[in-house]
């Protein structure tokens, strides 16, 4: 019996419109329109090299988190539902996604520079502001398009900044060489059985930012889940030829501009008095 409509897409729209419903509460429309078509250039990225090579996949799960996430969305992911034919469709399945999303992340980030206003630097106790570390993508739009804001004085980001900064990250997530991750995909793909090694160096490499920010907690416990060795594809005989390998060497240039290692600039001691003082307060 052939699925429904609500199976094949009512699930995909409800998820996409509560996500929608959610991202406008936390930021407005201007942060539904920026985030959201990352966030789909991003999945459709890997839906249509799926389809290209008649791989069996969902269309894209919006995951709303409405005050969990300071944009109102946890991402999106699609479902993979039959065998990998070879490293290449697995190559291209893997890089079209993260590929796709930056696309879409460089005019969200140049409008978004322009949009955001100059304010005093707030004081470190203030509570009304998060402080995030900038990717390398995000300093150069700055300096380029913005200039010195001037003494004592910093960068608002507004609705299409946070769009962007998020996306750059989590293209920067997706992009690392672990397990089912995007990037665990390409690294499989080009380097087969010796992929297991860069996996578990990056992950010892998270290990080493959790001890340094807490803000990379979530993510170390979720690498562990994600983390596990990467499955053979039906052929892993077939090599990827080298116009694969320079896309790889972009992709890790697209990952080296994204990346930031302390996203949000909370240290362990500011952790540990945040949550000593939520449980004095009850």
């Amino acid at each position: 019996m052939l699925p429904g409509p609500w199976q094949r897409y009512g699930r995909h729209v409800a998820l996409f419109l509560l996500t929608a419903g959610s991202v406008y509460l936390m930021g407005g429309a201007l942060l539904v329109v920026g985030l959201l078509s990352i966030l789909f250039a991003h999945e459709m990225g890997h839906y249509v090299a799926c389809r290209y090579y008649r791989v069996d996949a969902s269309l894209p799960y919006f995951i709303p988190a409405p005050i969990i996430s300071f944009v109102g969305t946890l991402g999106a992911f699609i479902r993979i539902r039959s065998p990998i034919p070879h490293r290449k469709a697995l190559f291209d399945i893997g890089v079209a996604g993260p590929l796709a999303g930056f696309v879409v992340c460089i005019p969200v980030l140049f409008l978004g520079t322009l949009q955001a206003q100059v304010i005093p630097q707030p004081h470190a106790d203030d509570l009304r502001f998060i402080s995030f570390g900038d990717p390398l993508l995000v300093q150069w739009a700055y300096e380029w398009l913005r200039g010195d804001p001037g003494p004592g004085r910093t960068f608002l980001m507004g609705p299409l900044a946070e769009a962007a900064w998020f996306g750059l990250f989590v293209t920067a997530l997706n992009l690392m060489p672990v397990g089912q991750l995007d990037g665990g995909h390409v690294t499989y793909a080009l380097l087969a059985r010796r992929a297991v090694l860069v996996s578990r160096l990056a992950t010892a490499g998270c290990l080493v930012l959790l001890y340094l920010r807490p803000s990379w907690l979530l993510w170390c416990v979720l690498l562990l889940v994600l983390g596990r060795q990467h499955p053979v594809t039906l052929d892993d005989t077939r090599p990827v030829g080298r116009a694969r390998v320079i896309v790889g060497l972009v992709a890790l240039a697209v990952f080296v501009v994204c990346f930031t290692p302390s996203p949000i600039l909370v240290s362990w001691d500011d952790f540990r008095d945040g949550f000593l003082s939520l449980l004095t307060s009850r």
